[in-house]
Order: C-alpha cells, then sequence, then structure tokens
C-alpha cells in the first residue's frame, strides 16, 4: 500500500533491494552490429531471444555515429575548426541560441509547492517500510541469489558444450572434448595415464552433475506448470474419447437415414431425369424433322415472293441448328446452304426492288394509282431492311434520273407530233426543235413539262411516304424491344424457363412436321408461353424465353439499330430532295435549250412576265411537295431574267435618248390615257392600267398635266418617261427577283434623262441636234418644270421599290436619294440660267444710263419691256410661287446694276433734280412690274438702289 503513496516524478531507490542484474530493472544495452560467441549469461534464463518481437525498433539511440563523434573523430590529424563554415558557407558564424520566449525558465522554486505538499506523505512511507520489509523483495533477492550461484557454477562448463553446433562426430570437437595425447604414450598404459582417465572421468562426471542439477533446479522453479500441463493432457484424451463415440453414434444413425429415406428417392428422381432426358431425346428428333423441312418451304416461299417469310425461316433454322442441334453431323452442310440460299434471297429482292422502281416510275402519270402494288412494295422494304440492304434509295435515285429525262423526252416528243412546221426527218435533235418552234408552243410545252414533273414528284412522294412508314414501324418495334428489356433472370428461374424452352421448341417442330410454318409456330408458342406466365410477369418481368422469343431476338439482332434507321429516314426526305432537284435541272435544260439563240432575251415584258410567272408557280408548288428551297431553276430563270432586263432597260434607254434628240422643247397637249395614268398612280397603283378593248377614246387632249392639283407643263418625252419607269415598276411587280437590277436600270434611265436633257438645253446641244435657233426662257422653264414632274415622282417609285426588296437590300435605295439631289442641282442652275439672262440684258442697258429728260428714259422703257417678255414666256408654265421667287431675283440683279450706275454717275438721294428724276424713272419701273400677274403684291424694295449715308 505505501507504493501507492511514492511520488511519480520522483524514482524509489533503497540500497540492497534490488539487485543490478534484476531481470525487471535491467536497461537494454543498444544492438550490436559484431556477432559475438555464446556465453553462459547470454544463454540465461533472462538472455534469450522473445517470442513476441525479434528485433527490437530502431530508435536515435541505435545510431552508432552522431555528431559528436564526427567532431572528435580519433583518425582526424587535428580537429577541424571549419566544419560548419565549409559546409554552410563564409557567412555562418557560432552566435549564442537564444532563449526560446515561449518556455518559462525553471527554477527549483517551481517545485517548492509539490515538495511541500509531498513531504508528509514520504515521511510515513518511508517509517512503514522499515516496519513492514516487502516480501516480494525478499523472493526475487532469494531468487536471484540462487541464479547467480547457478550461473557461476555454470561458468565452469566449458564453453565447447555450451555452443550450438557441439557434435562428437566432428573429430576437431571429439580431440577438443577428449585430448588423446594423454592416452598415446609409447610405453603403453603406465599410472599417469590411468590418473589422467580418471580426471577427466570426473571432470566430466562434474559438468554433468553441474548441468543435472541446474536442469533439476529449473525444473522445480517449474513443476507446477509441467503437472498442469500433464493433467490437462489428460482431460483432453477423456474428451476426444466422448466425441469419438458421439462421432460413431451419428454415423450409425445417419446409415439408417440414408437407406430408409434417400435411396428409394433417390431412384425415382433418377426415373424422372431418364424420362425427362428421353422426351428431349424425342423432341430433338422432332425439331430434326422439322429443321429437314426448311429448303423445300424456302422454295415454296420464294415462288411466291414471300421473301420475308422465307427470311425468316432461314434465320429460325440457323438459330435452332447453332443452339438446338449443333454438333449433329447431318446437318453439318445445312447451314452453309442455308447462308448460300440467303444470299441469293437478297440479290433476288434487291433485282426485284430494281424492277419495281422503273415499272413505278416509268408507268403513265396520270389515270394510274398513286402507289404500284403497296403490300409487295413494303414486303420488299421490310425484307431489305431485315438484310441490311440500306442502299436501295440508291438504286430508285438512278430510276428516278432516268425517268425524268424520259419525262422531258416524251412531252417534247408530243409536242413536236402537234406541230406540222416542224420535220423531224430533217430537225432532228429536240434542242434544235424547241428552238424551231414559236414562243407560245413551247410556252405550252414548258406548261404541259411543268405538270407531268409536278404529277411525277407526287408519285415519288407517295412511294416515299409508304417506304417511310415502313421503316417507322420497324424503328418503333426496335424501340419496344429495348424497353422491354431486362437484367438477365437468376439461376432458378433460368432452369425453369430453359425446360419451357424445350418444351416449345419440341412442340413447334411437331408442328412444322405437320406442315405448318415455323414463323406461324413460333408466334403460336410465344403466345402460349405469355399467356401461362401471365401471374409471374405481374409480379416482375422476365425477359422471355421460349423459341419464338428467341426468334425475335434473332430477328431484332438482325433489323438495323436505331442510328441506321434514322439514317434510312434521312436518306427518304433526301430521296425526295434529290427527286425535287433532278426535275428542276431537267426544267433549267429545257430553258437553257430554248435560250440559246438567245430567244428567251428577245421576248416581250408580257411573254416573259408569263414565264417567270409560270416558273415561280412551279417552283412553289415543288417546294410545297418536298419541304426545301429549291435554287436551280431559280437561279437559270434569274439568269434569263437579267439578259432580259439588260436588253428591257437598253431598249428604253436608246428610244429615251431617240426621244431626247428629237425633242423641240415646246409644251405638249396631254392625252386622256396619260392623264388617266398619272390619276392611277395617285390612287397608289404604281403599275400600267389593263388595256382597254372598247372603242377609240373620244376625249381631247389637254394643255397641262394635272397631278395632285397642280398643272404641269410638260414635252412629249416626259409623258413617255412616266410610262418608262411605270412599266419597270411593273416588271418588279411580276419579278421580284429582279427588283435589285430592276431598280439599278431604273436609276440609270433617270440619271440618262437628266444628264442628256442638261446637255441638249442648257448645254444649247438642241441647236445642232434638232436645229434649234436659240434656247429661250420659254424652254428653261419648260424643261425646269418637266424635272420637277419627275422628282415629284422618285418618293413614289422609291417607296415601291422598298416594298419588293429585303431589309439587307434597302442600301441600293441610296441612288434615289442621289438621283433626286441631281434634279434639284438641275433645277436651280436653270433657274440661275434664266436669272442670268436677265442679269446680261441689266448690264448691258444700264450701262448707257443717263439722268436726264425726258421721263422715263428710254433704258427703263426697255427694262420694263424685256421684263413684261420674260414675264409672258414662264407665266403659264412655273407656279405662281416660282415665279415671284424668280423675279424677286431678276428684281435685285436689277438694282444691283442700277446701283452701280447712279454710284458711278453720282447721283445721290439727296432731293435734287438728278434724284427726281431716277425716282420718276424708278415708279416706272415698279408700276410696269407690279402690272403683271401674280406680282401685284411683290415687294420690290427699290430704296436699296441709294448708297447709305455716312
Amino acid at each position: 500500500m505505501a507504493s501507492s503513496h511514492s511520488s511519480p516524478l520522483r524514482p524509489r531507490r533503497t540500497a540492497g533491494i534490488f539487485h543490478k542484474d534484476d531481470p525487471r530493472l535491467r536497461v537494454r544495452s543498444l544492438p550490436d552490429v559484431c556477432p559475438k560467441e555464446p556465453t553462459v549469461e547470454g544463454r540465461g534464463l533472462c538472455g534469450g531471444p522473445s517470442v513476441v518481437a525479434e528485433h527490437e525498433p530502431w530508435t536515435v539511440y541505435s545510431s552508432k555515429v552522431n555528431l559528436p563523434a564526427a567532431l572528435n573523430d580519433p583518425r582526424l590529424a587535428k580537429r577541424e575548426s571549419d566544419f560548419f563554415t565549409k559546409t554552410w558557407g563564409l557567412d555562418f558564424t557560432e552566435t549564442e541560441v537564444a532563449p526560446c520566449s515561449h518556455l518559462p525558465s525553471i527554477t527549483r522554486d517551481d517545485f517548492s509547492h509539490y515538495l511541500q505538499e509531498t513531504a508528509q506523505r514520504e515521511r510515513i512511507h518511508e517509517r512503514c517500510k522499515t516496519i513492514c520489509p516487502n516480501k516480494d523483495v525478499d523472493s526475487v533477492s532469494s531468487v536471484n541469489i540462487n541464479h547467480d550461484k547457478t550461473i557461476s557454477e555454470l561458468e565452469q562448463v566449458p564453453k565447447i558444450f555450451m555452443r550450438p553446433d557441439f557434435a562428437l562426430e566432428d573429430p576437431s570437437t571429439f580431440n577438443s572434448v577428449l585430448p588423446w595425447s594423454h592416452f598415446n604414450s609409447a610405453g603403453g598404459k603406465s599410472s599417469r595415464d590411468v590418473a589422467s582417465s580418471k580426471l577427466l572421468q570426473e571432470k566430466l562426471s562434474h559438468y554433468l552433475d553441474v548441468v543435472e542439477v541446474s536442469i533439476a533446479r529449473q525444473i522445480s522453479l517449474r513443476s507446477e506448470a509441467f503437472f498442469h500441463a500433464m493433467s490437462s493432457q489428460h482431460e483432453l484424451q477423456d474428451r476426444l474419447q466422448d466425441t469419438q463415440r458421439a462421432v460413431s453414434v451419428l454415423r450409425q444413425r445417419t446409415a439408417d437415414m440414408d437407406r430408409v429415406m434417400c435411396q428409394g428417392p433417390l431412384r425415382a428422381l433418377r426415373s424422372g431425369l431418364t424420362r425427362n432426358n428421353c422426351v428431349k431425346l424425342h423432341n430433338k428428333l422432332k425439331l430434326m424433322a422439322a429443321v429437314h423441312q426448311t429448303q423445300p418451304t424456302v422454295q415454296l416461299l420464294l415462288s411466291t415472293s414471300e421473301f420475308v417469310g422465307a427470311l425468316e425461316l432461314i434465320a429460325t433454322t440457323k438459330e435452332v441448328l447453332q443452339q438446338e442441334l449443333q454438333g449433329i453431323h447431318s446437318f453439318r452442310h445445312l447451314g452453309s446452304q442455308l447462308c448460300e440460299l440467303e444470299k441469293l434471297i437478297d440479290k433476288m429482292m434487291v433485282e426485284d426492288f430494281s424492277i419495281y422502281a422503273r415499272s413505278d416510275l416509268n408507268r403513265s402519270l396520270r389515270d394510274e394509282p398513286q402507289v404500284l402494288e403497296k403490300e409487295r412494295l413494303e414486303s420488299l422494304v421490310f425484307g431489305l431492311l431485315r438484310q441490311r440492304k440500306l442502299d436501295f434509295l440508291d438504286i430508285y435515285n438512278e430510276e428516278m434520273i432516268s425517268a425524268a429525262k424520259a419525262i422531258v423526252n416524251q412531252c417534247v416528243a408530243d409536242c413536236v407530233l402537234q406541230i406540222e412546221d416542224i420535220d423531224t426527218e430533217v430537225v432532228t435533235k429536240l434542242a434544235d426543235q424547241m428552238r424551231v418552234m414559236t414562243f407560245p408552243q413551247w410556252f405550252d410545252l414548258l406548261k404541259n413539262v411543268f405538270e407531268c414533273f409536278l404529277l411525277f414528284l407526287q408519285r415519288i412522294k407517295s412511294t416515299l411516304s409508304v417506304i417511310r412508314k415502313v421503316v417507322l414501324e420497324a424503328l418503333d418495334s426496335h424501340l419496344k424491344n429495348l424497353a422491354l428489356e431486362t437484367p438477365a433472370p437468376d439461376s432458378s428461374d433460368a432452369s425453369q424457363n430453359a425446360l419451357q424452352l424445350q418444351q416449345g421448341v419440341a412442340e413447334l417442330a411437331y408442328l412444322t412436321h405437320e406442315g405448318l410454318f415455323i414463323s406461324d409456330a413460333l408466334h403460336d408458342a410465344k403466345h402460349k408461353e405469355q399467356s401461362s406466365s401471365a401471374p409471374e410477369r405481374e409480379s416482375r418481368q422476365d425477359p422471355v424465353q421460349t423459341a419464338g422469343g428467341a426468334n425475335n431476338v434473332s430477328a431484332e439482332n438482325m433489323m438495323p439499330s436505331e442510328l441506321e434507321l434514322n439514317i434510312v429516314l434521312s436518306n427518304l426526305q433526301e430521296a425526295l430532295f434529290s427527286a425535287s432537284d433532278v426535275s428542276h435541272d431537267r426544267c433549267v435544260k429545257l430553258l437553257t435549250a430554248r435560250a440559246k439563240d438567245g430567244s428567251l432575251e428577245r421576248l416581250s415584258s408580257a411573254e416573259f412576265v408569263s414565264l417567270s410567272q409560270a416558273v415561280e408557280q412551279f417552283v412553289r408548288d415543288t417546294e410545297e411537295l418536298s419541304g426545301r428551297r429549291s435554287v436551280s431553276l431559280r437561279g437559270a430563270l434569274q439568269s434569263q431574267a437579267n439578259r432580259f432586263v439588260h436588253r428591257f432597260h437598253e431598249e428604253r434607254k436608246n428610244k429615251l435618248g431617240l426621244l431626247l434628240d428629237n425633242e423641240r422643247w415646246k409644251q405638249a397637249e396631254v392625252p386622256a390615257e396619260f392623264q388617266d395614268l398619272v390619276n392611277s398612280i395617285a390612287d397608289g397603283r404604281i403599275s400600267l392600267p389593263d388595256r382597254k378593248l372598247s372603242g377609240p377614246d373620244d376625249r381631247k387632249p389637254t394643255d397641262f398635266l394635272l397631278v395632285n392639283g397642280q398643272k404641269y407643263a410638260v414635252v412629249g418625252t416626259v409623258l413617255l418617261l412616266i410610262r418608262m419607269f411605270l412599266e419597270y415598276c411593273q416588271c418588279v411587280n411580276d419579278i421580284p427577283s429582279i427588283s435589285t437590277d430592276m431598280l439599278t436600270r431604273l436609276s440609270d434611265l433617270l440619271k440618262h434623262f437628266n444628264s442628256r436633257s442638261c446637255q441638249l438645253v442648257l448645254g444649247a446641244g438642241a441647236l445642232q441636234v434638232v436645229g434649234l435657233k436659240t434656247i429661250t426662257t420659254k424652254n428653261l422653264a419648260l424643261a425646269s418644270r418637266c424635272l420637277q414632274l419627275v422628282v415629284h415622282y422618285i418618293p413614289l417609285i422609291r417607296a415601291h421599290f422598298e416594298t419588293k426588296l429585303q431589309p439587307k437590300q434597302f442600301s441600293v435605295l441610296r441612288h434615289f436619294d442621289h438621283i433626286t439631289k441631281d434634279y434639284n442641282d438641275h433645277i436651280s442652275e436653270i433657274s440661275a440660267k434664266l436669272v442670268a439672262i436677265m442679269d446680261s440684258l441689266f448690264e448691258k442697258v444700264l450701262s448707257k444710263y443717263e439722268v436726264k429728260a425726258p421721263m422715263p428714259s428710254a433704258c427703263f422703257r426697255n427694262v420694263c419691256k424685256q421684263m413684261a417678255k420674260m414675264h409672258e414666256a414662264i407665266y403659264d408654265l412655273l407656279p405662281e410661287e416660282q415665279t415671284q421667287m424668280l423675279f424677286l431675283r431678276i428684281n435685285t440683279s436689277f438694282k444691283m446694276h442700277l446701283k452701280r450706275q447712279l454710284s458711278r454717275l453720282g447721283v445721290i438721294n439727296d432731293g435734287g433734280p438728278q434724284h427726281g428724276l431716277v425716282v420718276v424713272d424708278v415708279a416706272f419701273y415698279t408700276e410696269n412690274i407690279q402690272v403683271l400677274k401674280s406680282l401685284e403684291r411683290l415687294d420690290l424694295n427699290m430704296a436699296e438702289i441709294w448708297e447709305q449715308k455716312r
């Protein structure tokens, strides 16, 4: 009890109680790497190897070389003083290690409190040790004393007897133990030899006694464990005897049970297994009989073109051969024969499909059903899909191209037979025959070709729809089979289902042998199996394990995958697109053959519009059938349209040039039809009016063209120009695809009119072209009014073209902005020219002006006369506002020249006689100007002729 009060930090040390060799207190030395001879101490009780751990774990104490040893190596001549500097660099310096700030400084005072608390308990503990000596320590001490005594006795025995390899058979060992040198004296046995022999015998006997005593001492120390082991051995033998008797009884009872309860049922099971094997053998024989009838049945199906049934029968038979009849010698060649037969069926199906496509596409387009022999087509397509012959659409496309060529040839031949003017013996080529036709004849041929191709495409679409339906059914079946797939059943279900499979196959073989088709028999067996296993499928859905199910799995494996079926569907759509493209390509060749000699370019506007409308209608119908936009025929039409537009524009541009070159720039009368044309434009109809079939129009022409209540005095060329740009707009209405090109051409036409009229009027080109004597103010005013009329219609033309263009094409409308600016600049130049005419007159007349009687002066009379002529020339041509603005500019020019002349004469407004004479002339000028029509309220502001007084 006293030991429990000892301090855990201070080990107890009592002299004479613990021995230094006590195994409980022995400190293990570091392991030595050098082997040593075994000693008595090494073979003691506590020095043997450990049963638990042979090797001690390595620690830092196991190290043989450390830092002090390296620094104090005695092998070095002198101690290296630069050990750290040569390793860590010259910057290394030895410094004192600063004490750690996180660890406090520990002194004896820190333990004072602990020593005070434990001092009392230590004194009590020491007192108890003197009163009650430790028995355990005494027993250990006695054991240690005996152990030391045993070790000292064993040390007397030579070490050679303690070696693990001690063997007297070894001559060296034997000689060491028995030194024969003492017994080999020459004189025989002497008393000395006898004494040595006895001494050796006694010594060995002593060694034996020492060892036996040591062994006896060790046995006495472990006698209790020895006797316990012996008693345990006897008890174990008793228990083994009881166990042996129990096992014998159990074996006897088991033998009785086997004889009474097992051997009879086992014989019954063997009999049942034998019966099942016989049934399997019988079923196998019936199945062999059914397989034997496969080839005749396939031949029968092929004779009726039942390709699908024949293929299913072959697949079923091949599967039965591989699974149920594998290894049967009599059927060793049947598999290869079926494979060859299947290849033959593949060729027959491809050939039959080619014949079907040819007959379907080349039959009459009218009064025939859309789909020829639908059941036959479905059977062929399903068979081709089943055999993965997915390129059958290529055959259909080839036949389709040939049929399209035949349609054009037949239509041309039928049309030529109805035309008596064409000699087919002279004109043999179809292209030449088409160029010989008149446009109405060729146009009727083209419409007939369009109609035939529409019927052709409808028939192709119907046929492809039937094929598409078959492919979709195959795809739907494939997806359903994928949805029904479940994980494999367990072993018990597999064995039961395998038994059902054998029975179902046997029944099918019997039915087939009786004359039924294997496919029908499989279907019936599958139906029976499903009806019998319905309750089981309600709980869990197992895969069908019957022969019919096996057939479905086989057929499913042979059918194309979902990806392949989707590719076939895509190819079907592409086939319809291809049919539309082929039809358009043949029509393009029809157009190019006709246009080879330029006949399409020479068509009238109405004829080309009718051609364009027919082509557009055909293209829209084919796009509606195929579902994809086609560009080939539109491109060919666009090419012809560009040529037509070029010829159309050149004709009108040349016509406009001729009209301008013959224009005398006199006011023309406006026929009633042109007034109606302008009125229709005002009502929002930017197109040519329909031609009237009634008699001649009795309405008289008018002097002016009324546009939105304004009068326009025009020349005949402008009236025809209005009709021309309406023709351009009408072409855009009829052929929207040429809107951009037509807009560019119309811009060119308007620019041509502007530039050519400027050359003829402002540039005085009409003097040489038409022989005019001079360009009068009336000619200028009439040209200005014509330009204003064109400027009035440009925004309407722009708005009309804007409705025909795509948003991305609106940039071309900027041409109208440029044209409007050019026209307005031209109008301004004409106004400036009119002012310049009067300005030169004022400069000439007023330079001779003198302020003297009589008044009004002749100069002012001449000016007023010329002003009146100017007014008379332009009053009926220009509107009132423009007339006023023009005369204001003329008046400004007059005031400028008059002011300059008065300044030259030195006349000022000082109220003198000369000032009075000038005032009289100015009053005369003002009176004559304000007498003119529409100039009564014109503010002339004649005070500006006088210099301002400074």
